[in-house]
């Protein structure tokens, strides 16, 4: 009896560890996650990181949910020594190396917010990917001072934008 409340709680553990990565096809999205918003705001963003274990690059080129009227994929650049986030037409993900949409970074923006982001709760995003096609994950409403996810894994900065 002992074993096997042994190998339930490990099958629970692995299971918790894993509920935050999404596949489809070759494409993994780990760790989805969100700022809270203020009840008025019109935008928020998701943080996520990317990766593929196929042979060629895939490229992230929309998304939607329900939270938002629509999704657009967006970097921070530096212009005349100011900040400024820009849209972008698609996030490249290559192989071998994992792209972390992050603050500061790329990152997908919710323009017209239909409901505010609530800390504790999650709500679906649709990512749409050129070869890969489309995979739907979980995002994690954190505080709206939250610089990471929680379960981040520290995978470091990286990713291409087209």
């Amino acid at each position: 009896m002992r074993t096997l409340l042994a190998a339930a709680a490990l099958l629970a553990a692995t299971t918790v560890a894993h509920a935050d990565h999404h596949h489809a096809g070759p494409i993994t999205v780990e760790d989805a996650w969100a700022r809270a918003s203020a009840s008025t705001a019109q935008a928020g963003a998701a943080y996520l990181v990317l990766s593929t274990h196929a042979d060629q690059p895939d490229l992230l080129v929309a998304g939607s949910t329900p939270v938002a009227e629509r999704v657009e994929l967006h970097t921070h650049l530096m212009e005349d020594g100011v900040m400024r986030m820009r849209e972008v037409e698609a996030i490249e993900v290559a192989p071998g190396t994992p792209t972390v949409l992050e603050p500061g970074g790329l990152h997908v923006m919710l323009m017209g917010l239909t409901t505010p982001l609530v800390e504790g709760e999650a709500f679906p995003l649709t990512l749409v990917f050129e070869t890969a096609g489309e995979i739907t994950v979980d995002v994690t409403v954190q505080s709206i001072m939250a610089t990471e996810h929680d379960g981040h894994h520290g995978h470091g900065a990286h990713g291409t934008m087209n």
